[in-house]
């Protein structure tokens, strides 16, 4: 990595000025009002192993040419950008596809009518192909074997042809939003590996992408090869296609995993010794918790739900954390992966303890505006490819991202929640008074008690809530909102992070702490609720612009307020009126903006789509105020969302049309799918609406209102984990009642129906 630009730490009006180059840099990548510029990824069928992920059409080919997304990438870096297999000069017809296990793909094609090479011909769909694709993190290689089964009773000879294009392009230039580096590619040559592309990157990285086939090809050249394959009747013949990438790492460069500031690498290797990179596997095994249910709905969406945080399992430092999305963003965030790691947490809270960990060990240490970094701060973005080696881009990382530093202390508080242990706190508890200190310092500069945030510089990200593209927070005139900004939730966030850090501070037995804490919520609880309520609206505004204008418009953003109870009871019932209010809520779910703004657009990226992470932290916020049967809702037409996607999964977010005139959710066309904090949605809902209150302190859990599901009879929950003991609880319909029962208990618990106590995390 790069060396960081570090200033002196004077406060937030002495940050050192980029250069205008770095402006124009930082605007170009950070501003962009949508994920990409490439065509559309909505179909895609994606598969990842580790690092190295995998995405191409249903068909399994890889346009040799365009604006596409498709491809095989590694380390921000996509290897292979095009790949076509023909049979006789022809592509197969494809016919299905599925990912169902996040490392293969399995696609099954068929022939048209054929000229052979005898003379004769063919007839359509006497061959069935079988292309399986398996990704290897660990040898960094994609293998892709073609069974073809002869249906016929003539033995056949045929010719494929395989055509591969390497193109060790930084994501983002294919994303558009930034121009190529000065490369120096080396011509494709023919080894006995195989052909192999290579790319000696400004970074001091050697990159190679080999192709090896089996059988030997027949003819080869620098594009791809021919293989000949004997297809006897009635039976089968195999090609294999082997794609490893390797690197390089050159004397005096850096390594590629970066290593936390203070922290030594937990292995090294000579310098500037050839290796192939191997990529960490993604944690395999068994959730805690798992879900089974008279629901073949249900429980397909939390299997797929479950499988594709799996999938997004990365690994940094040691560290565990969920990688955001595919194909954009598979790297870590700050704000993605404490999200996710916070839905999860009654399945796995370890991820939870090692995402903290992680994210702790890259603390904000200093005032840098070109990483928008403070003492304290969080992370937004890492990046490890090769503009960022370059320093060309700030991800490396970034820091601009208001909300960050308070999820982690409401993390923190749901972690100890679960786990009942102060370890995890009394570990981080420098980092917790760091993290607050920037709350106070640099999240309210200007002391008024609310947090708001406005780049120090130029060029940095213009919204830095979690809808932080360019044009995501507007005002009732349609224009973008005016710097500095006070987004609703972020308010909110402030006010859950002090009161989950009371609790522990009191619990560690500092009562002094705990009761400033908790002082100084209530005093940004009577500020907020002054300064954000609209009585036209009939909720809270999206935000409060430069000079305290509200940017007055009905958004989720007010419906998120209810997540943290900040909001007064009378308040929030009103909130959740215009949530569920038919220009908010689409019938899919709600909307990221009503369809009354003027800046709606039901494809706008923040302005109008529905986000199921959105969406269930909406929920919770409604089952927190007593409104179950919107919470339930909420939860059941986002089950019945992902299943009318492929393989039940949730994309990152999709069309805010109306589902009275659109019988099936709109794709957005290049939503990120799996995607962390999507795929986190459904299950941590579920454990919200039946009602799930760890108490893990007095070895207690809550069964607070349990409700299931409209379409759902009986739900039984096993490996639950609560305090170190291990229960298995069922849920059945009773009337109109939802009743439960416990089942086995491994270890010291107690579990009673009642209310939580009221200072409990949110959304439990």
């Amino acid at each position: 990595m790069p060396a960081k630009k570090k200033t002196s730490d004077q406060g937030p009006g002495h940050a050192r000025q980029s250069s205008g180059s770095e402006a124009r840099r930082k605007r170009d990548v950070l501003t962009r009002s949508h994920a990409s510029v490439v065509q559309s990824i909505g179909d895609a069928i994606v598969i990842k192993s580790g690092d190295p992920f995998f995405v191409c059409p249903p068909d399994g080919q890889i346009p040799l040419h365009g604006a596409h997304g498709f491809g095989l990438y590694h380390h921000d870096t996509r290897y292979l950008e095009g790949l076509t297999v023909q049979v006789q000069g022809v592509t197969p017809e494809s016919l299905g596809a599925t990912a169902a296990a996040g490392t293969t793909a399995i696609l099954e094609l068929t022939n048209h009518e054929l000229d052979l090479p005898n003379g004769g011909s063919l007839g359509k769909n006497v061959l069935s192909i079988r292309w399986t694709r398996r990704l290897d993190g660990e040898r960094v290689q994609l293998r892709d074997t073609f069974t073809i089964h002869n249906r016929g009773a003539d033995d056949v000879t045929l010719t494929l042809r395989v055509d591969v294009v390497a193109g060790f392009r930084d994501v983002f230039e294919i994303r558009g939003l930034l121009g190529a580096p000065h490369r120096r590619r080396h011509r494709p040559t023919w080894t006995d590996d195989g052909l192999v592309a290579a790319y000696d990157g400004g970074d001091g990285v050697h990159r190679t992408l080999t192709a090896s086939l089996d059988p030997a090809p027949i003819t080869r050249d620098r594009k791809g090869a021919t293989v000949e394959l004997a297809v006897p009747g009635r039976g089968e013949a195999r090609l294999e296609l082997c794609l490893a990438i390797g690197e390089e790492v050159k004397p005096g460069a850096p390594p590629i995993q970066p290593i936390a500031p203070g922290r030594d690498a937990l292995a090294t290797s000579d310098a500037g010794a050839t290796h192939r990179t191997r990529g960490r596997s993604a944690v395999e095994g068994a959730w805690a918790t798992s879900v089974h249910s008279d629901s073949r709905l249900l429980d397909r969406v939390v299997e797929r739900s479950l499988l594709d945080l799996t999938m997004l399992r990365s690994d940094l430092d040691g560290h565990r954390y969920y990688g955001a999305g595919l194909p954009w963003f598979s790297t870590l965030f700050g704000r993605d992966a404490l999200i996710a790691a916070y839905q999860s947490v009654a399945y796995d809270p370890s991820v939870a303890a090692t995402t903290l960990r992680l994210l702790a060990s890259w603390q904000g240490t200093a005032v840098d505006s070109w990483r928008d970094e403070e003492p304290g701060k969080i992370l937004h973005e890492m990046r490890i490819g090769e503009m960022a080696r370059l320093d060309e881009i700030p991800q490396t990382p970034y820091y601009g991202t208001v909300d960050a530093t308070l999820l982690f202390l409401i993390l923190l508080g749901e972690h100890a929640a679960w786990t009942g242990s102060l370890d995890l706190f009394r570990e981080l508890r420098g980092n917790v008074d760091r993290a607050l200190d920037w709350i106070d310092r640099y999240g309210d500069a200007d002391g008024d008690e609310l947090i708001e945030y406005d780049s120090p510089s130029e060029g940095g990200l213009a919204n830095q809530g979690w809808k932080d593209s360019g044009n995501g927070i507007v005002d009732a005139a349609g224009h973008i909102a005016r710097p500095p900004i006070r987004l609703a939730e972020v308010q909110g966030y402030a006010f859950a992070a002090r009161r989950a850090m009371a609790d522990l501070f009191e619990r560690d037995r500092q009562p002094d702490r705990a009761a400033a804490l908790r002082e100084h919520a209530e005093r940004l609880r009577t500020t907020f609720e002054r300064t954000f309520w609209s009585d036209d609206l009939g909720c809270y505004a999206m935000a409060l612009q430069d000079g305290l204008a509200p940017a007055a418009v009905v958004s989720s953003n007010a419906g998120q307020v209810l997540f943290s109870g900040i909001a007064s009871d009378a308040r929030a019932a009103k909130v959740r009126r215009r949530m569920m209010a038919a220009d908010m809520f689409s019938g899919w779910g709600i909307r990221t903006l009503s369809t009354e703004a003027v800046a709606y657009n039901p494809v706008g990226y923040h302005l109008g789509t529905v986000w199921p992470h959105d969406n269930s932290l909406i929920a919770a916020g409604f089952r927190r105020y007593g409104f179950d049967d919107d919470a339930e809702r909420v939860l059941e037409t986002l089950v019945e969302a992902a299943g009318m996607f492929e393989h039940h999964r949730l994309p990152e977010c999709f069309a805010g049309l109306e589902r009275d005139v659109f019988e099936i959710p709109v794709r957005y066309p290049v939503a990120c799918h799996p995607q962390a904090w999507a795929a986190g949605s459904v299950p941590y809902l579920l454990g919200v609406t039946l009602g799930l209150a760890p108490d893990g302190f007095e070895r207690r859990l809550r069964i607070v209102r349990p409700r299931l599901p409209v379409f759902v009879d009986r739900l039984q929950l096993r490996g639950l984990a609560v305090a170190g003991a291990r229960v298995d609880l069922e849920f059945h319909r009773a009337g109109d009642a939802t009743e439960f029962s416990v089942g086995r208990i491994e270890g010291d618990l107690e579990v009673v129906m009642g209310e939580a106590h009221s200072a409990e995390a949110p959304g439990g």
